[in-house]
């Protein structure tokens, strides 16, 4: 205990080492405390020598991490001559948690301790990057300069999610990633492997699975579904896809396992089933196949394939967590069908939320069953949670504080942790998702809300990184976008908030970015980012600031912005609509009239409005702006078209504007929509000068 406090004592000084711009060591993510000392441990010999007390198994898949390592280490058989010694010490009361490790570097060599072999490993990571920067080449480094680190998670559940149903991603490719994953003290891979473009599990009670939609005869998710969204088999000349064989599963999930990685499966329902109803149409409400995405509730013979298809998932992934998505099933299809109306009644089940809810709960208790625990997207929670569910919260952070606030654990994973958003100016960049999340914008997220006390914030179990694969048809383009994110990701998820200094971390990145392309993997360069809409950095000064603004079509409840402030409060949009400076009208016209007060002269009235037709986001057909002294009597002062092409894929941003000399009080600003149900308008303020 006494050296313990000694320990402690010599800590006190270490955060300040954090906030400087090349901190050394410059860690990825950065340790809870960190001590650099005066000199420098030589080795005894040309290389470096270690000594690990671990046994068994761990001791073997140990030696195997370190003998594949890019530092060349010795192992040697007596504690004596190794310059490094890896120890389990399960009675310092400081490395409890099980990812904990101690180093410590002085004149008579390098000691790392822990509890377990995975606070082991994750030391050595750490000394990896150290070494990295210690020597020009890792691979000779032998000599590493006297440190002191004590380093624990902030955060249980650090992780990366890959869809390979849009896109499939073969096991090269995933043990690339997760080779990466384990560098940076991520653990858990959630293998997104159903879902409507692709099974890509086999199941061998149901072969017909990947036979009939393992395939298909475009690349480009977007191109399938332009063309009708439907299958093919492998034979096919124009096949595309592929799948995983339960020998592939094994080989990925041993592969993690070594890496201290646990693969959590998700295995989508009942919504997202477009392939399943294509390979079983019987499982739907129509009983025909191409029709609609949602599996039949009120059939029996759906929780018999579902517990068919978990009975051979479950053994293949050890996994406590089983992740059964959930989210985004259109329940109109339930409203509709005799079975599922049945159901409800017979289970006194007031609408189609609780119906979701009664399938979530049947499968919940078959897991419970089986030793395991459900996780599903915050959709779960409608309708009623599930009595031990935990939820991925996914549509901003709601999901995640309500099940909080409710005793139950959560997984925080809102838009900054999508990394297929573009991660520069989406005009430039590669076509994301749906919007614009810099590397500060998911370095500066907290996955622990604020409004949280002390025992709800316990709940939150950690962060992911999600990358879904719409716009990612290849292995460059999916590294492309992960990397430089997913390293916030990782520090978000393991540092805690006092060490935390985005310059000290910019630099990080960059270096890591560096290292990354010497492997041949394709990165974002932050040395070439441009940064945010220049027009959302300098609030706007214009004669409607802060003037009462009346909607004579409501904006979506979606998309409030800042309410009936938002189009006058000097504030215009980033890059991102789902930043809250954009506010939406969905189907409808936008239609507002402003008034100023008083009669004035107006010389300028503009607006922005944004197009991203993969998110049904159009500009309008035409701008109408009219005038008025008395509010009921405008005359029109300008009408202007639209020349942008709906089908335009870029995205695209378009002042509509006025400019000449008039005198009135009101303005009014009307965008007529194009007439797509379901589509939007956005726009950010009305400048009138």
């Amino acid at each position: 205990m006494k050296k313990t406090f000694l320990f402690f004592l010599l800590l006190l000084p270490l955060i300040v080492s954090a906030q400087t711009e090349k901190a050394f060591p410059d860690l990825i993510p950065y340790p809870q405390y960190v001590v650099k000392d005066a000199g420098i441990y030589q080795a005894k010999s040309d290389v470096l020598t270690y000594y690990s007390d671990l046994k068994g198994q761990q001791a073997r898949d140990f030696d195997a991490h370190l003998a594949t390592s890019d530092w060349k280490l010795r192992a040697v058989n007596k504690k004596s001559k190794a310059d490094i010694f890896f120890q389990i010490d399960t009675v310092d009361p400081q490395l409890v948690n099980e990812e904990s490790y101690r180093i410590e570097i002085n004149k008579r060599g390098i000691m790392v301790s822990a509890s377990t072999d995975a606070g082991l490993f994750y030391a050595y990571q750490t000394l990896l990057q150290v070494a990295e920067q210690t020597s020009t080449d890792v691979k000779t480094c032998n000599s590493l300069p006297f440190l002191k680190i004590f380093d624990t998670p902030r955060l249980g559940w650090r992780g990366w999610h890959m869809d390979v149903s849009r896109h499939f991603f073969d096991k090269a490719f995933l043990k690339r990633q997760l080779r990466n994953m384990a560098r940076y003290k991520l653990n858990k891979f959630h293998w997104h492997l159903t879902d409507d473009p692709g099974w890509r599990i086999e199941i061998k009670r149901y072969p017909e699975l990947t036979q009939k939609t393992a395939y298909r005869p475009q690349h480009l998710f977007t191109e399938w579904t332009a063309q009708g969204m439907k299958f093919c088999n492998a034979a096919d000349p124009q096949a595309y896809g592929g799948y995983y064989t339960q020998d592939d599963v094994c080989e990925i999930v041993e592969f993690a396992r070594k890496l201290h990685i646990t693969v959590v499966p998700e295995i989508e329902m009942p919504g997202h089933s477009w392939e399943v109803l294509a390979a079983k149409p019987e499982l739907g409400c129509t009983g025909k196949p191409y029709a609609n995405g949602e599996m039949c509730i009120g059939n029996e013979e759906t929780f018999v394939f579902l517990k068919n298809v978990l009975d051979e998932v479950l053994p293949l992934f050890p996994s406590a967590y089983i992740h059964i998505g959930g989210d985004e099933a259109n329940r109109s299809h339930w409203e509709k069908c005799e079975k599922c109306q049945k159901r409800m009644q017979a289970e006194n089940l007031k609408d189609v939320k609780e119906l979701q809810s009664y399938l979530t709960r049947r499968i919940e208790k078959y897991l419970e069953s089986k030793g395991r625990h459900l996780l599903g997207w915050d959709e779960i929670i409608e309708g009623g949670l599930s009595p031990n569910a935990t939820v991925m919260s996914w549509r901003g952070e709601e999901g995640g504080i309500v099940s909080a606030q409710a005793g139950h654990d959560a997984v925080m994973t809102p838009w900054v942790c999508y990394l297929d958003n573009a991660q520069d100016d989406p005009r430039l960049e590669p076509r994301g998702v749906g919007g614009y999340v810099s590397l500060k914008k998911t370095y500066d997220y907290d996955p622990v809300p604020k409004v949280l006390n002390e025992k709800e914030s316990k709940h939150i179990l950690g962060i992911q990184g999600n990358v879904w694969a719409e716009h990612i048809p290849t292995p460059a383009r999916a590294e492309y976008m992960i990397y430089p994110r997913i390293f916030a990701i990782a520090e978000n998820g393991w540092t805690v908030p006092s060490q935390k200094s985005y310059t000290r971390f910019h630099h990080a990145a960059q270096r890591e970015l560096d290292r990354l392309k010497t492997l041949g993997f394709r990165t974002f360069d932050l040395r070439y980012e441009h940064g945010d809409r220049k027009e959302s950095l300098t609030p706007v000064r214009h004669k409607a600031l802060g003037k009462k603004v009346t909607y004579n079509m409501p904006y979506s409840p979606k998309y409030v912005a800042s309410g009936d402030a938002t189009l006058v409060d000097g504030k215009r949009g980033t890059f991102n609509y789902q930043e809250g400076f954009w506010q939406g009208f969905e189907t409808h016209d936008f239609d507002v009239t402003i008034d100023l007060d008083e009669v004035t002269d107006i010389h300028k009235v503009s607006a922005c409005f944004m197009q991203r037709n993969d998110q049904w986001i159009w500009m309008p057909r035409e701008v109408v702006i009219s005038i008025s002294d008395d509010g009921k009597n405008f005359t029109e002062i300008h009408r202007e078209g639209c020349d942008i092409d709906p089908e335009n894929p870029a995205v695209l941003f378009q002042y509509f504007t006025w400019e000449g000399n008039k005198r009135a009080r009101f303005v009014r600003y009307h965008a007529i929509a194009n007439g797509r149900v379901g589509g939007w308008l956005f726009t950010d303020e009305v400048i009138v000068e």
